[in-house]
C-alpha cells in the first residue's frame, strides 16, 4: 500500500491519479487530518503491512526509523515534480517492488537516492 502524506499537494496527487498509482492520503483515506505528529504516523505504518509512505518532511530521513513493516521515502525535489519522482522511484528496479523497499528510509532528490537499511549501518546512494 502506498500512503501519501498531508504535505503532498493535491496537483501532484491528481497528477498520481491519472498515471494510475494506487494510494491512500493522511488526512483523507486513512488517519486523520490533525496527523501531523510524527509519532502518530509511525505508529500506524508500525501496524500496517508493507506500507511505503511518501512525505516532504525531511524529520523522517533518520537511520533509526527503519522498520520491517514499511519504507519511509522523503522527497527532497521541487513541489512542482513531486509526482513524477514518486512515479520514478516506483518504477527504479532497486525499489519496483514492495519487498524490494521494505526496512528502507530514502530521501529521493534531484541527483540520487540515498537510503538507510534496517540492519546496515551506512548510507547507501544510488544514481537515477
Amino acid at each position: 500500500m502506498i500512503i501519501l502524506d498531508h504535505n503532498i499537494p493535491e496537483d501532484q496527487a491528481e497528477q498520481l491519479r491519472r498515471w494510475r498509482v494506487h494510494f491512500r492520503q493522511i488526512g483523507f483515506e486513512v488517519g486523520r487530518p490533525e496527523w501531523d505528529d510524527q509519532q502518530e504516523i509511525l505508529r500506524y505504518l508500525q501496524t500496517a503491512k508493507q506500507v511505503t509512505f511518501f512525505t516532504r518532511d525531511l524529520g523522517f530521513f533518520r537511520r533509526r526509523l527503519c522498520h520491517r513493516n514499511y519504507c519511509l521515502v522523503v522527497l527532497a525535489v521541487p513541489v512542482l515534480k513531486t509526482a513524477l519522482y514518486i512515479r520514478g522511484l516506483l518504477r527504479h528496479s532497486a525499489f519496483k517492488t514492495r519487498a524490494k523497499r521494505q526496512g528502507k528510509v530514502l530521501r529521493v532528490s534531484a541527483d540520487n537516492v540515498a537510503f538507510w537499511q534496517a540492519g546496515q549501518e551506512r548510507l547507501i546512494r544510488l544514481r537515477w
